[in-house]
């Protein structure tokens, strides 16, 4: 660990006398989070397979899975390795394919883990199954779908669909089925459009499954899956599990795209008043874009959190008070534009906490979560986060 990460987890028992920045995690906001999707999805039956690219952590899946492993998403082979030395089994990862990813995921295979990988085209699936052929296991791969333009993957009416189909099974490697991921949900507000797109994802979804099928090819997998149209969808007809993953901490974005409250928020970093610039309407604090990221995700959004929300040692939110600029070790706070709330005065060495605006790339500026309950001051745990590709 780093000289602050040292300090933090070897001597250091509340949160106000904590070194910073660091990074906080209230475990009853995550804990009820968990809770909220888990009952979303055990009614229409559908499981659920959280994406585990946010948290990166061993310590909050446990937090997910009370009784032992189970069925997850993971964005990094460095994640897929972690977690199968956790125990962790079933792992889906959701990235498209390239050679060294291919050659190193079958090593995970070899060992047996179920690792399923994630493709669109028939190059791929050939590559595919000569690592697989030369690791001397069967690979196991998802066919990417697109349902908005967002990212990669095929139409669910494009003919390559079924080429890429018949290309796995040339290779020797087994379809699992279809993998969609309706990116365009993070742009929308109202929960008529969520609900859409939610409709949208799974529409898309089990019609290119039946296209698979009506070709002769077995697809027992149709996996769905992005925060908002997981809390969104009404319908779940054909489709086998949901993946998501920011929805065990949320953050400013799905408070902007109406997914969740500030009270939802389950990660802040905590930062220290460093100056003061009352002529200009400042305060200035010791997390700048290294501890908070560059993550803008908010600028298009009706409300512009800047770089974070600011609230106070407990966890209330200061009204209006953002982080209007970042450097690389400092933050400025101020009153948003257009408000008429009032600057809190807070004197040098006094503590903040700020929500972020994208909890995976605010998390993944650090090394751990110093664990809390609501706005206890006590430090609970300190859960290490992996890290790396």
């Amino acid at each position: 660990m780093h000289g602050m990460d040292i300090q933090n987890s070897e001597t250091v028992t509340t949160v106000g006398a904590l070194a910073t920045p660091a990074l906080l995690l209230d475990k009853d906001r995550l804990d009820r989070n968990l809770a909220r999707l888990s009952a979303r999805m055990a009614a229409p039956g559908v499981v659920l397979r959280p994406h585990m690219k946010t948290a990166k952590s061993i310590d909050v899946a446990r937090r997910v899975y009370r009784s032992g492993p189970g069925p997850i998403t993971v964005s990094t082979l460095a994640e897929a390795e972690y977690f199968a030395r956790h125990g962790f089994r079933d792992i889906t990862y959701a990235v498209g394919l390239a050679p060294h990813t291919a050659e190193r995921a079958m090593c995970l295979r070899k060992a047996g883990i179920d690792i399923k990988m994630l493709l669109d085209s028939p190059e791929q699936a050939a590559m595919l199954g000569a690592a697989g052929r030369a690791a001397g296991v069967i690979p196991s791969a998802f066919i990417e779908i697109d349902c908005d333009g967002h990212r990669g993957g095929l139409t669910a009416t494009d003919p390559k669909l079924i080429a890429v189909a018949a290309a796995l099974t040339a290779g020797g490697v087994k379809l699992a089925g279809i993998l969609i991921h309706a990116g365009d949900s993070y742009g929308l507000r109202a929960p008529a459009a969520l609900v859409a797109a939610a409709e949208n994802e799974r529409a898309v979804a089990v019609a290119a499954a039946e296209a698979l099928r009506a070709a002769g090819h077995e697809c027992p997998v149709v996996s769905v899956g992005s925060t908002p149209t997981a809390h969104f969808a009404e319908d779940l007809t054909g489709v086998t599990e949901i993946r998501a993953g920011v929805y065990m901490f949320f953050d400013l974005v799905m408070h902007g795209v109406g997914v969740c409250t500030t009270d939802d928020i389950a990660i802040s970093v905590l930062a220290a008043v460093i100056g003061t610039k009352p002529e200009k309407g400042w305060i200035l604090v010791d997390a700048g874009w290294m501890a908070l990221s560059r993550d803008r995700g908010t600028a298009s959004q009706p409300v512009d959190q800047g770089y974070g929300l600011v609230c106070d040692l407990s966890g209330k939110v200061y009204p209006d008070l953002i982080v209007v600029q970042a450097s690389q070790e400092h933050g400025i706070l101020a009153i948003r534009s257009g408000s008429t709330a009032a600057l809190p005065d807070l004197s040098i060495g006094a503590k903040v906490r700020i929500l972020p605006n994208h909890a995976c790339a605010t998390a993944s500026q650090h090394e751990l979560y110093n664990v809390v309950s609501g706005g206890s001051d006590v430090i609970e745990a300190r859960w290490p986060r992996m890290r790396g590709w």
